[in-house]
């Protein structure tokens, strides 16, 4: 089945898996809004990439935990590739702490930027999606949003409700061609897993069944799949990529 050439807008996608989702969105066909807060440099290079697949893209500056900057985030990808068909609820950020030591800055920002980061990209995107009857909202939440983890109480929450966030929307938008899903990896080699030290890194192979760390083709692979129209019956879902660590 040949897809329609669509866009798509990556939130976080500068480095690591929001990066692998670019590119393998691009080699779709699809073009390509690249979302990045502080990282510049490595969004262009991104965006380089893909330039040199032969799609259009652009890199798109917010901060998604600010409802007044993913307005405008969303208001310059649509000026300059039109409405955004598909859109990667990507962008997170952790903030570790043992709830007793936790402050509330710490759980605040989390909840911010993974958690209502996904809801203002989501509620400005619906709309154009539902006008047209077709949209793709993929959520990349996390393995620890199911299974939790020792100093992660606020990272965990962020992501759960995600995942009930994704449910209850799927509902919402399911006649209207809109479909809503979400991938939840474990842990894959990104920057935030090579900073681990030997020992951490030795004792969380002890949770995964596969004994190794996923890769970020992994996850973009299923992004593709979600975004396709072979996925057009596929709604409310949240596809595990974690190496059976949740089993």
């Amino acid at each position: 089945m040949n897809d329609k050439k669509r866009h798509a807008l990556i939130t976080g996608a500068s480095r690591g898996i929001g990066a692998a989702i670019a590119l393998e969105l691009a080699k779709a066909g699809h073009s390509v809004s690249v979302n990045y807060n502080s990282h510049s440099d490595d969004a262009e290079r991104v965006v380089k990439d893909l330039l040199n697949i032969g799609v259009e893209a652009k890199a798109v500056k917010g901060n998604v935990s600010d409802k007044k900057s993913v307005q405008e985030m969303i208001k310059n990808a649509t000026d300059s590739l039109g409405p955004v068909d598909i859109l990667v609820n990507n962008a997170g950020i952790i903030s570790d702490n043992l709830i007793m030591r936790m402050k509330d800055e710490e759980f605040d920002k989390v909840i911010d930027t993974n958690l209502k980061g996904t809801y203002y990209c989501t509620k400005e995107c619906i709309p154009s999606m539902v006008k047209q009857r077709w949209g793709r909202v993929i959520n990349i939440t996390s393995v620890v949003g199911i299974r939790g983890n020792i100093g992660q109480t606020n990272y965990s929450a962020s992501k759960a409700a995600i995942h009930g966030f994704t449910y209850s929307l799927a509902k919402e938008v399911a006649t209207r061609g809109v479909t809503v899903n979400a991938i939840a990896p474990g842990y894959i080699k990104t920057a935030t897993v090579d900073v681990l030290s030997d020992k951490l890194k030795d004792h969380i192979m002890t949770w995964i069944p596969m004994k190794r760390f996923g890769t970020p083709d992994e996850i973009s692979g299923m992004v593709a799949f979600m975004a396709s129209d072979r996925a057009r019956y596929m709604t409310g879902e949240l596809v595990k990529i974690d190496g059976g660590m949740a089993i």
